[in-house]
C-alpha cells in the first residue's frame, strides 16, 4: 500500500498492493493494521454504493456536527473525486484537492472529517463506493455549493446533471459558522 499526501493535511490517496495474472486480480480495500500504521481510520460504521450516469455530479455534502471521514474508491467507470476542507481555522480552509479515481487505477480517497466531498462521472456509468467513519444523519447533512467561484473546483465537466439539493447548495461564505466544522472538532 502506497500513501500519496495532497496538499489538504490528513486526506490521502490510497494506492493499494495489486496481484494479478490471467485469472485476474486481487487486492486489499482495507486493512485495520495497515491504515492504522499510516494514521487512517481503522473503525468504519456505514458503508455505501451509489450508481451514476456519465456527467453527474455528486456533492459538495458534508455532515455536521456529525462528521463522517470517507474512503472513497470506484467499482466500476471513473470519476473525477474531490475534497475540499472547510474546517473553521484551517490553514487550507476553502481549498480542495481533486484526484481521478477508477476501477482501472483501483485509488481510493481518504476524505477525513471537517471536508466536504463531491465528483463528477467521466465515464459511462460509475459505481461508487464509500466507507464512512459515522451513520448518515438527515439533521446533520449539509453541502456547499458544487461551483463555489471562492473555492474555484475545476471539474473536468461543464454542465452536470445536479439533485435541487445540491443545484441550491449555499456559497462556503454564506454557511452560518456554527454550521461548519472547527478545525480542533
Amino acid at each position: 500500500m502506497k500513501i500519496i499526501e495532497t496538499k489538504l493535511p490528513g486526506a490521502v490517496i490510497i494506492e493499494p498492493a495489486v496481484f494479478g495474472d490471467a485469472r485476474g486480480f486481487f487486492f486489499e480495500t482495507w486493512n485495520a493494521a495497515r491504515f492504522g500504521q499510516h494514521g487512517l481510520p481503522t473503525k468504519f460504521v456505514q458503508s455505501n454504493v451509489s450508481s451514476s450516469a456519465k456527467g453527474v455530479l455528486r456533492g459538495l455534502h458534508y455532515q455536521w456536527p456529525r462528521p463522517q471521514g470517507k474512503l472513497v474508491s470506484v467499482l466500476q467507470g471513473e470519476v473525477f473525486d474531490v475534497a475540499v476542507d472547510i474546517r473553521r481555522g484551517s490553514p487550507t480552509f476553502g481549498q480542495w484537492e481533486g484526484v481521478l479515481l477508477s476501477a482501472e487505477n483501483k485509488r481510493q480517497f481518504w476524505i477525513p472529517e471537517g471536508f466536504a466531498h463531491g465528483f463528477a462521472v467521466l465515464s459511462e456509468m460509475a459505481l461508487f463506493s464509500y466507507l464512512c467513519t459515522d451513520v448518515y444523519v438527515k439533521e446533520a447533512d449539509a453541502g456547499v455549493r458544487w461551483d463555489d467561484p471562492q473555492i474555484g473546483v475545476e471539474w473536468p465537466i461543464e454542465a452536470p446533471q445536479l439533485s435541487d439539493k445540491d443545484a441550491h447548495a449555499p456559497l462556503l461564505a454564506d454557511i452560518p459558522q456554527d454550521r461548519l466544522p472547527d478545525l480542533q472538532a
